[in-house]
């Protein structure tokens, strides 16, 4: 069972951080399931549901129960990738054991160009996004000449380690493909947390393939961003 708590993590009480503990969902606001640490560590089950993701935000990325492929939210819309690489729009009823969402409102949006691999794109967006928030939700869209990404199959109890489950990964690699990278920027600092610096899902126009970036390459690409101030976390109970 999944519990709401007012502090983060010891870890980052000392570093600094906090997290908001309000009744209701702001906007601005990061709201997110589990930590990518317990992920890492197995914990593929949580009973938290797509319907009440719906009511804290309309853009974001995570797993499904049993670590069933990717997950991405956009526009509202919360879509599967799974293993075999095709969408599926998800019930509200599907629980999630991960999960990162947020009401996206673009602060700006700028042209990106020349972005060779996923690394390269990272650099150009530490150039551009502004230093003044904790958190960054970022929204990248266009045509890109190559998209490499991955999905998962779903796990079977005893559930194995992360690193162990990825080793079933499929990958997918996309030519001259339209759609939309959705991903965050967290602190270097909080590791345990979630991924620090840059994580991205991407779905295509046509919502017939995606999953979880692991390179891309594009020409022109429009960037759009909102900072986040505030995380709202849920954290495991019990082991």
């Amino acid at each position: 069972m999944y519990r709401l708590t007012s502090i983060l993590l010891a870890l980052l009480m000392v570093a600094g951080w906090c997290v908001s503990c309000r009744s209701e969902p702001v906007h601005e606001t990061i709201y997110q399931v589990a930590t990518i640490d317990a992920l890492k560590k197995g914990v593929y089950d949580g009973p938290t549901v797509v319907g009440d993701l719906k009511k804290r935000g309309d853009f974001g990325l995570g797993t499904v129960n049993g670590l069933d492929g990717e997950v991405v939210a956009l526009d509202g819309q919360f879509y599967q990738v799974t293993a075999d690489g095709k969408v599926h729009v998800l019930p509200d009823t599907a629980e999630t054991p991960f999960a990162v969402v947020t009401f996206f409102d673009a602060e700006k949006q700028e042209s990106l160009n020349g972005a060779k691999n996923l690394q390269d794109l990272e650099k150009l967006l530490d150039k551009v996004l502004p230093g003044n928030a904790a958190f960054y939700a970022v929204r990248i869209e266009g045509t890109f000449s190559q998209m490499k990404v991955r999905s998962v199959p779903r796990q079977k109890k005893p559930y194995v380690p992360l690193a162990k489950a990825l080793e079933e990964q499929t990958v997918f690699s996309l030519k001259d493909v339209k759609g939309t990278m959705v991903g965050f920027r967290y602190p270097q600092n909080m590791n345990e947390v979630n991924v620090p610096g840059y994580h991205f899902h991407f779905v295509s126009e046509d919502k017939q393939s995606g999953g979880h970036v692991l390179d891309c390459s594009a020409e022109n690409l429009l960037l759009k961003w909102d900072g986040c101030s505030d995380l709202w976390l849920t954290i495991p109970t019990g082991k």
